[in-house]
């Protein structure tokens, strides 16, 4: 492992600057791949003829990979080793992303959207975890992940412009693009990634049988939201209740459950739901109707999108100081605000002329991304040991997934009946978030404690 960056270190070598820029590069593909699919998705639905339920899964999928497996992907990097476990999951994130570019058949897509999804599940705690050991919890962490998330703003905000110019030409070089950019990343991790010693925990017990029950009840309650299948839901909370009834007797639990017992932790992980389930589920629409409704190409909903991505990517560098002279859930509260006001003005579905109708909307969601999503993530992890950095990592990545394949579900379900009404939605999810955060800002001490690190 690369040394810790403490009080009595402050300057970081050109060793470290380079893990970090690299770990930094796992976060900035994920954001470029999730943006440039985001917005070839009407160009994917007439090319191989997809109505908007089964569209959805091009997302789904990736959501699915993504959210069903997080906790295992974290708990793995804890246990058998973060270098491992992000040079493997990167080469399979490569492999997924050249072959959802060259196959026909949408079904070999969404698997490819799904394994690419797993993948990730894998790369971005490791990542994660990666910067929460090498640095240590205060200012010089905070710092350290408002880089690491500026990274994934700009990853977004990139994508969003190269979705759009390569959907232009064709929508299956936004699946190709990716392949190179991980290529490069693969090499350079030996340079910079030192390798690290595995948990003693997984040379004693690992617990599959936890990670099988876990990952099966998340994946089958997903699709059940996704498809609004009864019978599958009634399945998958029976067997969320068997993976919490296993972890209460595993000699070494997959999920520590005490872990639940942090007040911060929960209401980071429950804000991330709302967040990025909102998010996703206001770009689907919006998307559909820009491009479907509206007739705008796919390059100009890309560069109505910008504004709001480059907001971020300016302002999540300036976070880390942010964070640690206001703590986390001000900035959260702030963050909950800006999203509510940017889907409300949205909710007429008007996006002419865009100046007016349109703008103030992206750039109060990029506020809101901005100030939200490196405060949550530095929330969820403050105050947890080492050991389960990973775990707690994975936590909050799994919220964020899981709450964006929820909202979406319900989303797809209900635009058939208007736009309106998916946005009204989106709003009210937005709602819901600032009611969490102000319960956050009522218990100030707990964020005294990280705004001092």
């Amino acid at each position: 492992m690369l040394r810790s960056v403490t009080s009595s270190s402050p300057k970081w070598d050109a060793r470290l600057w380079g893990a970090l820029i690299l770990l930094c590069g796992i976060l900035f593909l994920d954001g470029l791949d999730v943006s440039m699919v985001g917005v070839a998705l009407p160009s994917i639905q007439a090319d191989l003829g997809l109505s908007t339920s089964e569209l959805q899964w091009i997302v789904s999928a990736y959501v699915l990979g993504l959210g069903g497996v997080l906790l295992l992907g974290g708990r793995a990097a804890d246990l058998l080793g973060r270098r491992r476990v992000l040079f493997g999951a990167l080469a399979v994130f490569t492999l997924a992303s050249l072959a959802g570019g060259l196959v026909d058949d949408p079904a070999l897509l969404i698997a490819a959207r799904f394994l690419k999804g797993v993948a990730a599940a894998f790369t971005v705690p490791a990542a994660l975890s990666l910067i929460t050991t090498t640095f240590t919890e205060g200012p010089s962490r905070n710092k350290a992940l408002a880089i690491f998330n500026a990274f994934g703003a700009s990853g977004f905000s990139f994508g969003l412009v190269f979705g759009g110019l390569l959907t232009s030409a064709d929508w299956r070089l936004t699946f190709l693009l990716p392949v190179p950019v991980a290529a490069i990343l693969l090499a350079l991790i030996p340079r910079y990634i030192a390798k690290d010693r595995p948990s003693l925990v997984a040379k004693r017990h690992y617990d599959l049988p936890g990670a099988a029950l876990l990952t099966a009840g998340m994946l089958l309650l997903v699709h059940a939201l996704v498809e609004t299948n009864v019978p599958e839901g009634i399945v998958a909370v029976a067997l969320l209740a068997a993976f919490v009834g296993w972890e209460r007797r595993a000699r070494e639990p997959l999920v520590r459950l005490g872990i639940l017992r942090s007040g911060p932790l929960v209401r980071a992980n429950l804000g991330a739901m709302a967040l990025f389930g909102a998010y996703v589920g206001f770009q689907f629409a919006v998307t559909l109707y820009l491009q479907g409704t509206l007739g705008w190409s796919a390059l100009e909903t890309a560069l109505a999108f910008l504004p709001g991505g480059l907001l971020v990517a300016l302002g999540a560098p300036r976070m880390g100081a942010v964070i640690s002279r206001y703590g986390t859930a001000k900035p959260i509260l702030a963050s909950a605000v800006a999203f509510t006001a940017g889907y409300a003005l949205f909710l007429p579905v008007d996006a002419t002329p865009y100046w007016i109708a349109f703008l103030p909307s992206m750039l109060l969601i990029g506020a809101g991304f901005a100030l939200g999503y490196g405060a949550l993530n530095v929330q969820a992890t403050a105050g947890v040991a080492d050991h389960e950095q990973g775990l707690a990592a994975g936590l909050v990545q799994t919220s964020f997934q899981m709450g964006g394949a929820i909202v979406l579900a319900v989303v797809t379900a209900v635009v058939s009946s208007g736009y309106q009404t998916a946005i009204a939605v989106v709003l009210g999810v937005a709602a819901l978030s600032i009611v969490l955060a102000l319960v956050g800002v009522a218990r100030p001490r707990t964020d005294e404690v990280l705004a001092t690190g």
